[in-house]
């Protein structure tokens, strides 16, 4: 297994340009992350596990030039084409967090163009593949560098380093499902970068996942200051116990099949997330009255027609409503007749698992 030293990187060569693009999608957590260790590297407090999604996702493409001195940073960013000047503190910062790690950062100029396939300001994440993308970009300029580089080396610094720019991002970098923090369960689980659990049973595959975008607005708490919040939680150390015994679970539950224990699992990690914001101080309240009408409609459903579908939900209101391939058109029909009302202006998202991060151009 890989530890951090081994992603510090000392000798390479020069190139003078390259253009990359990359995609990366979202993903969604089915035991949740919530809550870092206190030293400032992105270490989450405790393990989790995510489906990595197909349809919302980042392309980012990248085009280097060698400068004439490595004096500092040097970038441009456009978002959709247009500069987005707003954007580009955060990606200074994650420059200067992975520097140590990728020194030749300072000896090239980056033009940065990105875009999602979701629409902005959609109320879902997208730092996650955001993140991600950048990430896959910048291993291709490191494998220019150095083609000497191992394909397990390439996506599991990749993973790290987009790990550094946002803890669930390198849950974005493999797929169909991805383990983030050391745990006795997966073996090669790591709290540095997300690893691939490839036992996927056959009703897994192909999982669908539509989004209810109840609430498309700004989050009202960002991430950082909701996991800072389990510092000091009252319930924080319970929690962090919980999650690895639901990791347990959920392995097990994946391999085997078992959908009726997924669902089980999946809607509790769903609600204790939530539990644990309400009971943070300062405490706050994500759900919207809608979700909570959307949770009861699913409740309802099931129960009457024996369809497994389920929900689970990220620090916001939108409502992710999880379900096997196999009994789409039946879950689609009762999401168009029962659940489109309780979205914004009537949207929602189709999606479902995916394979992780895809090169698209490499020049």
């Amino acid at each position: 297994m890989f530890k951090e030293q081994d992603f510090i990187l000392s000798n390479y060569s020069s190139i003078d340009k390259a253009s990359f693009s990359w995609s990366a999608p979202s993903n969604i957590a089915l035991v949740k992350y919530w809550g870092k260790k206190d030293n400032g590297e992105q270490i989450p407090a405790n393990p989790s596990i995510s489906f990595t999604l197909n349809n919302c996702k980042t392309i980012t493409s990248v085009e280097v030039s060698k400068k004439g001195e490595a004096q500092d940073f040097s970038f441009d960013l456009l978002f959709e084409g247009q500069p987005k000047e707003d954007f580009k503190p955060k990606i200074q910062k994650f420059l200067e967090r992975i520097e140590k790690f990728c020194p030749y950062l300072k000896e090239y100029h980056f033009t940065i163009d990105t875009k999602n396939t979701f629409p902005h300001s959609s109320g879902i994440a997208s730092s996650a593949s955001g993140m991600a993308a950048l990430a896959m970009n910048i291993m291709s300029l490191e494998k220019a560098i150095n083609p000497a580089i191992s394909d397990d080396y390439f996506y599991a610094k990749a993973s790290f380093l987009a790990r550094l720019g946002s803890g669930s991002a390198c849950r974005s970098v493999k797929g169909e499902v991805v383990a983030w923090g050391e745990n006795k369960t997966i073996e090669g689980s790591s709290d540095l970068f997300g690893v691939e659990f490839d036992l996927l049973h056959e009703n897994f595959k192909h999982f669908q996942d539509t989004i209810l975008l109840v609430d498309k607005g700004e989050k009202q708490v960002s991430s950082t200051v909701g996991h800072n919040l389990m510092h000091g939680h009252p319930y924080a150390s319970r929690r962090f116990e919980q999650a690895h015994e639901n990791i347990s679970l959920l392995v097990d539950i994946l391999k085997i099949g078992n959908v009726a224990e997924f669902i089980k699992i999946v809607e509790s990690e769903a609600l204790t997330l939530h539990a644990m914001m309400m009971t943070s101080m300062p405490y706050f309240i994500l759900m919207k009255p809608n979700t909570l009408e959307i949770i009861n409609k699913i409740w309802k459903f099931r129960a009457e027609t024996n369809i497994p579908v389920c929900f689970t939900l990220d620090a916001g209101a939108n409502v992710h409503v999880l379900y096997p391939n196999n009994v789409k058109e039946q879950v689609l029909q009762f999401i168009q007749s029962e659940l489109v009302g309780y979205c914004q202006n009537g949207q929602y998202i189709c999606d479902e698992i995916g394979n992780g991060s895809q090169l698209i151009i490499n020049n």
